[in-house]
């Protein structure tokens, strides 16, 4: 299955994406179950999940040939918005995660021993096709690093890796936009990845049930067409069940949490001279069985 939040005639609401149209949930619950039981947030339905599989899985067989109309939009017709539009605390990045990606910004020496770890405002966030901005009163600097996000379906606290997969909701993509120069300035990541509209996220929320092996998947960012960045997750320094471990010692994650991955070689900052974005950019990530993740530099 894949979620997402839309929002159409001014209303927001979860949905899943089925054979490119959206399917809304709750409202066809109400149809096929004269019910109202399933939460209408992502991160209730995230927290919920488990009792109500059931009913979703009637519903996204439902939304196969439900006409236009019938609790289904063609995605035409809907506004994208970030599958978790508010999440309820920062958004968890792994950085250097990818031994190329530490070479390209420094050196050999700058491949980490251990997770490296920084964080992203929930301000920062914005959907599919939305604008990011160029904020070019504060940044000349501004990159793109596309990124595998873990959205988390359980509590958990102090698990070991291989409890990890059970606790894990789905993933989404996420361009963890930067302003270099403020990373450099202040000498560290918060402000100069906490800028809004620099986290775009989405377009869907793939289910874990439907990705065979997250550390498997080709991804892609290109910039006006241009490909910048080509990877793949099993490059990855630390793998997902080692991440989520790590950060689970002492500190309790939440259905909802997300959790950037990292981001392979081919940042603007990596090349000779820097190519920076600049507005009007279109920047567009790719991971293979879950979507393309489009926005514009504005």
């Amino acid at each position: 299955m894949k979620f997402v939040t839309v929002s159409y005639k001014e209303r927001v609401f979860t949905g899943m994406l089925i054979n490119n149209r959206i399917v809304d949930i709750c409202k066809a619950e109400e149809k096929l179950f004269h019910t109202s039981e399933i939460p209408c947030s992502m991160i209730e339905l995230i927290e919920h999940y488990e009792e109500i599989s059931e009913k979703l899985a009637v519903i996204h067989t439902w939304g196969q040939e439900v006409p236009n109309g019938e609790a289904a939009y063609s995605v035409e017709e809907i506004k994208w918005l970030a599958p978790i539009p508010r999440p309820r605390k920062n958004i968890f990045c792994v950085g250097k995660n990818y031994a190329d990606h530490a070479i390209e910004m420094g050196s050999a020496a700058d491949i980490p021993a251990h997770l490296m770890l920084f964080s992203k405002a929930p301000t920062s966030v914005t959907g599919h096709e939305g604008d990011v901005l160029a904020h070019q009163q504060v940044t000349t600097e501004l990159d793109y690093e596309g990124e595998l996000a873990v959205i988390i379906g359980k509590t958990c606290k102090n698990i070991k890796e291989e409890e990890v997969m059970d606790h894990v909701f789905g993933y989404t993509l996420i361009n963890d936009v930067t302003a270099r120069d403020l990373q450099e300035k202040h000498k560290q990541f918060l402000l100069g990845k906490s800028l809004d509209t620099s986290c775009p996220m989405g377009p869907v929320i793939v289910h874990q049930s439907a990705i065979q092996n997250p550390e498997s998947l080709q991804i892609e960012t290109r910039v006006n067409g241009e490909v910048r960045q080509k990877g793949n997750t099993e490059q990855f320094i630390f793998g997902i069940a080692n991440i989520i471990s790590t950060i689970a010692k002492g500190t309790t994650l939440e259905p909802g949490d997300i959790i950037a991955t990292g981001t392979p070689a081919g940042v603007g900052k990596g090349f000779n001279p820097p190519r920076f974005l600049k507005p009007g950019d279109m920047m567009e990530v790719t991971i293979e069985e879950i979507g393309t993740l489009r926005n514009t530099v504005k």
